[in-house]
């Protein structure tokens, strides 16, 4: 894999591409699914007065769910890369304070967060072992990471028209691994048609970006 900062800054770029075409119709592609982010969402043990990132917030479909699960002392901030997509999601601005930055790169203290909720988000990390190492920094010892999709790895490549392939990066064989060598402790996986949810624990203070 290319790891140059010319391949990191492509790899964004592509990116940002991607979904600034997609911004204005991302929430009718799943416009049922509400009830399986918050499912989700109680299933981190996200605590009120807590500290949430959003990371690849998109539109902001969870938003509001997590500035419920924080109360009115809690904080909530929606990190995304595309500007067409913060502007979407400005419509919840008052759940949450918003961030257009590279998640790989967050402008944000060590360990301030006690939950890190990533919706789609590790497939579309520009080098997803740097990436995860940046989640861990930016998260508090005992603290958590979410990884989810309202669909199950099957029923979204059947939904693309596609297999899934052996080297499909969200597979436990493969994602479990890229956890633990980057700052987390895996906890749970679960893919099912209507859920993808990987929970893992930020690791021990040793651990270094």
């Amino acid at each position: 894999m290319d790891t140059t900062p010319a391949a990191h800054a492509r790899e964004l770029a592509e990116t940002r591409a991607f979904f600034a075409e997609r911004a204005a119709t991302w929430d009718s592609k799943y416009p049922d699914d509400g009830p399986r982010y918050a499912a989700a969402i109680a299933d981190t043990g996200l605590a009120p007065g807590g500290f949430v990132v959003d990371a690849g917030c998109g539109t902001g479909r969870a938003l509001p769910l997590l500035r419920a699960a924080v109360g009115p002392d809690g904080t909530v901030l929606g990190v995304d890369l595309t500007p067409e997509m913060l502007a979407r999601a400005a419509a919840h601005r008052a759940a949450a304070a918003l961030l257009q930055a590279d998640c790989t790169r967050l402008p944000l203290p060590d360990a301030v967060a006690d939950l890190v909720f990533g919706a789609g988000l590790v497939s579309h990390l520009p080098g997803p072992a740097a990436g995860l190492r940046e989640l861990a920094r930016v998260t508090r010892p005992g603290g958590r990471l979410a990884l989810f999709h309202p669909l199950g790895r099957a029923a979204l490549a059947a939904r693309k028209g596609r297999p899934l392939t052996p080297d499909d990066l969200r597979a436990r064989e493969h994602l479990f691994p890229l956890l633990a060598a980057n700052g987390w402790t895996p906890l749970s996986y679960t893919d099912e048609p209507t859920r993808y949810l990987v929970l893992a624990e930020r690791a021990q203070p040793s651990f270094q970006r």
